[in-house]
């Protein structure tokens, strides 16, 4: 006969229930004091994420600037290429034409001209009131002369002779620009008291030699004008060399840089998938930033040139020395854009699942209609079902090294990357039938 305990059990009973609650108390108690090492942890790992997500997404707007530096202004042949259709610019022409002109018409003795004319209207006995008045036509003979130069000089500045003169003086241009920058250069280029200029006498004997053909014998005196047209001028030149240098050098490593402390980030989040997109989106920002600071830039230069200068040409020369980065930055941007969203398209979000479904059904209706038009797949469906997290790496892999050695890369060939992946995606989901034996039949339907 078992024994009846006491009324409100056993001592030792009591006692292990309280040492259960002590303990548990306890427990609750080291949990609130300290957080789980795990998330210590994690919280580590998500702010070195973002540090170097954060690099990662301000070294780009340098990374663009060094690949500009290193392969435009570094390359003379992309240089010129780029200029080149300036030369049928109207507002440069117009800027070319001022200034050729101004030249011109100082090589010129208006003066002296007139007083030729006087002289000779008094040897052939023109009576003196006449010969004073040829003495007062200064003014009206100046403006015709203007005219017939400025003219002259844009015919000039219009014809297919103009196109070569201009696509070699920017060759000496760009040597100019060279040398000031890398010490390197010569000929025709100068340097001195810091600044860069090319010789437009090419231009000037060109026109003298039309204003000789249209009747201005005077104009055969012009004797050969070497004018220095500055180029390029600084302060400190030297430390505007020490700089190219180093965005040169980095031109070639620093995109590399950029990818890989991206990467690091990336590899190091807690959630991959959100750090990828974060990191697309910091790149993307970093280029709308940088595309504003072109536009900034831009109204900052014209408003402090010159007095006389032609803002038009101007602006034109500017937007075409920064074409090719603009186009960089454009290019950049469609890639963080597009890296960004396809990190969001293959997550769980409830917006991504439904695009992903509703192109898996499209693709199988028409893998269906293909298998009762009798097309047979054979081995092909099964071997593409096993291999198909492969085939999707190698098609990004290979999408990838196309762009990184494409010259010149623009958001256009960005955007036909991305197409071609797609259809290389689409392609790779139209052919996986399955793990079952391949004998051409479709997958079955999932309910």
């Amino acid at each position: 006969m078992t024994p009846t305990p006491p009324p409100g059990g056993t001592p030792t009973a009591v006692s292990e229930t309280g040492d259960v609650e002590a303990l548990k108390a306890r427990i609750a108690a080291l949990e609130a004091a300290a957080p789980p090492p795990h998330k210590e942890h994690h919280r580590l790992r998500t702010s070195g994420s973002v540090i170097l997500i954060v690099i990662a997404s301000l070294l780009s707007l340098l990374a663009v600037l060094a690949v500009w530096t290193s392969n435009f202004v570094g390359d003379t042949d992309r240089y010129v290429q780029t200029m080149a259709p300036l030369a049928s610019d109207p507002d440069v022409q117009d800027a070319v034409t001022a200034r050729v002109t101004g030249v011109v018409l100082d090589q010129i003795d208006v003066k002296g001209l007139v007083k030729q004319l006087s002289d000779a209207a008094a040897q052939q006995g023109v009576p003196p009131q006449a010969a004073q008045l040829i003495g007062g036509l200064s003014g009206p003979i100046t403006s015709g002369l203007t005219d017939l130069v400025s003219s002259t000089v844009h015919k000039v500045v219009s014809s297919d002779q103009f196109a070569t003169i201009w696509v070699q003086a920017n060759r000496l241009i760009h040597t100019a620009l060279d040398k000031a920058l890398t010490g390197k250069g010569g000929g025709a280029v100068k340097l001195e008291n810091n600044q860069v200029s090319i010789d437009i006498a090419p231009i000037v004997a060109k026109v003298k030699t039309e204003l000789v053909n249209s009747g201005l014998a005077v104009a055969a005196k012009i004797p050969d004008v070497h004018t220095n047209f500055v180029v390029f001028a600084s302060k400190d030149i030297g430390k505007v060399k020490t700089y190219f240098r180093i965005l040169e050098i980095m031109g070639n490593w620093l995109p590399v840089i950029v990818v890989l402390i991206a990467a690091a980030g990336v590899f190091l989040a807690v959630n991959r998938r959100r750090a990828l997109i974060g990191a697309g989106i910091g790149v993307a920002l970093a280029m709308l930033l940088l595309g504003v600071m072109l536009t900034v830039f831009r109204a900052f230069y014209l408003d402090h040139l010159p007095p006389g200068a032609n803002q038009a040409a101007a602006g034109t020369v500017y937007d075409t020395l920064v074409r090719f980065m603009r186009a960089g930055v454009r290019a950049v941007f469609a890639v963080a854009v597009i890296m960004a969203l396809g990190a969001f398209l293959i997550g769980p979000s409830r917006p991504a699942v439904a695009i992903r479904t509703a192109c898996r059904r499209v693709i199988g209706s028409i893998r269906d209609a293909l298998f009762s038009l009798g097309m047979k797949l054979g081995p092909v469906g099964p071997f593409v079902h096993r291999f198909k997290r492969w085939i999707g790496a190698a098609i990004l892999a290979v999408a990838a090294i196309i762009l990184a050695t494409w010259s010149y890369p623009t958001s256009a060939v960005v955007v036909w990357i991305t197409v071609v992946v797609l259809i290389a995606f689409a392609i790779r989901e139209l052919l996986d039938t399955g793990a079952g034996p391949g004998t051409g039949a479709p997958p079955p339907a999932h309910p």
